[in-house]
């Protein structure tokens, strides 16, 4: 038999992106929409965490949104970053909860993938043990392949987030490919003592299927959550998340909600 997985859990956090509030707001200048607001609006409504991605081109999130969502939130913000030494200066200065670090090209429309740990890895590990030895919890946004798993916990992060967008962008056999190699790789994460997040396109739809994979213990979602708030409000759109999310994970418990 083997050892009992020392990162599944019955509960599931929700990290809630606010990123594409900010994108809204700078469509038009000025301060409304409130990125501040809508994370505490987040919060309020189910939401275990707030992230927020500092690009270098700051086309949503400013710095001085990074800086008010560090110091106004009472939930534990997740800093996305790339590997640069502005982004690691500012990281350090703010000391968020935990900060993930993404690939980053300034002519894509959003992360296109996870980072190459493999083929990056001396580059990567100086910007991962400054923000360990600050006590941020660091994390690494990656593909779902065992190699990628196994490269993050030599460089010696104690985290990775699992690319969901392929999954999430296919259909059929396809998309059943990718849910399988998220659930073996989600399993290789655990046995090697990673902890396992998810995250990336995650809407209803397809967020149950990655809520039930017992060894993701964190899904992030974003752009969805602040697109379904245009119609319903982001409170109910949270919410809605929030209850789907706990449903598929009760059921793959074998337990039904109350």
């Amino acid at each position: 038999m083997s050892n009992p997985s020392p990162h599944s859990t019955e509960s599931l956090r929700l990290g809630v992106n606010v990123d594409h509030v900010a994108t809204i707001r700078n469509a038009r200048g000025g301060s409304f929409p409130d990125p501040v607001r809508a994370a505490q609006l987040a919060e309020a409504a189910g939401a275990d965490g707030i992230t927020a991605h500092l690009r270098e081109d700051r086309r949503h999130i400013s710095d001085n949104d990074i800086e008010r969502l560090a110091n106004e939130l009472t939930a534990p913000l997740n800093f996305e970053m790339a590997a640069t030494p502005e982004m690691l200066k500012i990281a350090l200065k703010l000391k968020p909860h935990a900060a993930c670090i993404v690939p980053e090209k300034r002519e894509e429309l959003t992360t296109e993938g996870g980072l190459d740990v493999v083929n990056k890895f001396n580059q990567l590990k100086p910007y991962v043990n400054s923000l360990n030895e600050a006590g941020i919890r660091v994390s690494l946004f990656v593909d779902p392949e065992p190699t990628q798993l196994d490269s993050a916990i030599s460089i010696g992060v104690p985290i990775i987030e699992l690319h969901t967008g392929s999954y999430c962008e296919k259909t059929g056999l396809a998309r059943g490919h990718e849910l399988q190699r998220i659930k073996e790789s989600a399993q290789h994460a655990n046995e090697i003592g990673l902890e396992c997040h998810a995250g990336h396109g995650l809407d209803f739809k397809t967020m149950p299927s990655i809520a039930a994979i017992p060894n993701i213990v964190e899904l992030n979602i974003g752009h969805f959550l602040i697109g379904e708030a245009i119609f319903g409000g982001l409170d109910s759109a949270v919410k809605r998340m929030r209850a789907l999310m706990d449903d598929a994970r009760a059921k793959n418990n074998g337990c039904t909600r109350a």
